[in-house]
């Protein structure tokens, strides 16, 4: 598919307010063609590859400037589709996980700002449909390898004080007994198998977890080590297993991942298809590649790391290949949210990278930086090899399309926001998927894009980078920002004052989204919890 030149106008069919299903099939219109052909061909295998804190800059085929070798990642994209305008539903960690999974806004649930911890209670509702759960429900076998970061309900020690788990606080995680299965976790919500770690890597407890248990029970006197290669920088203290060491999660997950290909390959070729969900722990913090990776990338640690994950996508690739399953699998890798200033861009940008490439912020920022990320499918078949799609998308939008490919329905009480872009990748799309993507910083401050338009509900960065919330310079700026990034991609110059209108239009077009508890059509639902779209604003 070539790029669009202009955004044709949406289709009638959204505005006549169709239902969900007829007007969308979960997120896109379905010809009685396109049904057919639904029912004709295979379910595809899938393989979801989410980075942890990855810049969309990181990808060499993305910014052909950048300084990292990503062969793999090239290689992907040349046999598929690259997306140019992808977006995380939050910049940071497990509302974005939360929005994959259930195809709805992390911030109609209970978490409206900042992240979840390792000890965590679980996020996605008791009842709520996953991917996980809707593929099952299909044939397919459902495993999730990697970062959870979902919540998982833990048990504590007989007497323990109960504790309101604070991520920067590892040391309630002696309360827990990890003798005891834990409840709620991905086994709970859909997935068939689950082996990973319960939040990042900086985040106790240090310990493997394959389906409900531990893999090693934590040692008490176990130091973490301090994150590779930057002074000063330190996991959180706590509980963590005797042989459990940074730098070999990354190469463990992806050998797991390797494993369950193998496994699963002879009963996909018969007709049982299988969905892996493979999350990462890199390149987030702790930047530990290993010492075969160490000094590869010539720029700093984190580049190492990059080509370390680099690797690990061609062992997934290669695994499929070995299997004869690439022809039947859809592959997607992307990135949860943009690039952590962790990973140190002033040593980076010494040296001609820039890992949020053209765009503002990094990780946590309502800036494009925050949240713009990589985003490549290849399918063999159904998606052309070297396609390109400028259309606005959303991590939410898995969800939808795996509805679309198989088509099936969903009840109106999933997938709030979440739409197919199963016409995107099968070059049928004349017009924009969606009306409209909102974004999510770690504040809790709230954005909208509409086609060119990007509001902002504050007036700084919402997240790390300047102007942070609450900074001199920040106190002294409008308190919303309106962007045309048509023509300033940087988010430098805001028209707020010079459209109002444009203003007023998106943040009502918002307040419906948080009223209706979706922003799709369909039954009106209820937020999880009050959602308030001003940080100063009481809750409706």
């Amino acid at each position: 598919m070539k790029p669009h030149s202009a955004v044709p106008k949406r289709n009638p069919a959204w505005r006549a307010g169709l239902s969900f299903v007829t007007a969308l099939a979960l997120g896109s219109v379905i010809s009685d063609s396109r049904a057919d052909d639904a029912g004709k061909r295979s379910a595809p295998n899938i393989v979801y590859l989410l980075c942890d804190d990855l810049g969309y800059g990181d990808v060499k085929c993305l910014n052909h400037d950048g300084k990292i070798a990503t062969p793999n990642m090239d290689r992907l994209a040349a046999a598929g589709m690259i997306f140019t305008d992808a977006h995380s539903s939050s910049s940071v960690c497990s509302p974005t996980r939360y929005g994959i999974l259930t195809g709805r806004y992390n911030w109609r649930s209970r978490l409206k700002s900042g992240v979840l911890g390792g000890l965590s209670p679980r996020l996605i509702e008791p009842g709520r449909l996953t991917v996980a759960s809707f593929l099952k429900q299909r044939g397919y076998h459902t495993a999730c390898i990697g970062k959870w970061h979902l919540g998982m309900d833990w048990t504590l020690k007989a007497g323990a004080e109960k504790f309101d788990n604070n991520v920067e606080k590892g040391e309630a995680g002696w309360r827990v007994d990890f003798n005891r299965p834990i409840r709620n976790g991905p086994t709970q919500v859909g997935f068939d198998y689950y082996f990973g770690i319960s939040a990042s890597l900086d985040m106790v407890p240090y310990t493997f977890i394959e389906d409900d248990h531990v893999t090693a029970i934590p040692a008490v006197d176990k130091a973490f080590p301090m994150m590779l290669g930057r002074s000063g920088g330190m996991t959180r203290k706590g509980p963590a297993a005797a042989d459990f060491e940074a730098e070999d999660v990354l190469p463990t997950l992806t050998q797991r991942a390797v494993d369950y290909i193998d496994q699963r390959a002879a009963g996909a070729r018969a007709g049982k298809p299988f969905f892996l969900y493979l999350a990462l722990n890199a390149p987030h913090t702790p930047i530990a590649p290993t010492p075969e990776w160490r000094g590869r990338s010539g720029l700093n640690p984190y580049g190492d790391f990059v080509m370390e994950v680099d690797w690990t996508v061609g062992q997934v690739l290669a695994a499929l290949d070995r299997n004869s399953l690439a022809e039947s699998t859809i592959v997607i890798f992307t990135s949860d949210n943009g690039c952590s200033p962790e990973a140190k861009f002033d040593e980076l940008t010494a040296k001609g990278h820039n890992p949020s490439y053209h765009f503002r912020g990094y990780k946590a920022d309502i800036f494009d930086g925050g949240h713009r990320v990589p985003f490549i499918v290849r399918w063999p078949g159904p998606v052309k090899a070297r396609t390109t799609s400028q259309q606005l998308i959303c991590l939410t939008d898995l969800f939808a399309t795996c509805a679309d490919i198989l088509g099936a329905k969903l009840p109106d009480n999933a997938a709030e926001d979440s739409v197919s872009i199963l016409p995107a990748l099968e070059g049928r799309d004349t017009g924009p998927l969606r009306e409209a993507v909102v974004h999510h910083s770690i504040n809790g401050s709230f954005a909208l894009r509409e086609k060119a338009w990007k509001l902002e509900l504050c007036p700084d960065s919402g997240g790390w980078s300047a102007p942070r919330p609450g900074s001199e310079p920040a106190r002294g700026l409008p308190p919303i920002q309106l962007y045309d990034l048509t023509s300033d991609i940087g988010e430098r110059t805001n028209l707020q004052h010079r459209h109002p209108e444009v203003a007023e239009r998106l943040t009502k077009l918002l307040e419906r989204y948080v009223a209706d508890g979706r922003s799709t059509p369909g039954a009106r639902q209820t937020n999880t919890t009050p959602v308030a779209i001003y940080r100063t604003q009481k809750p409706q």
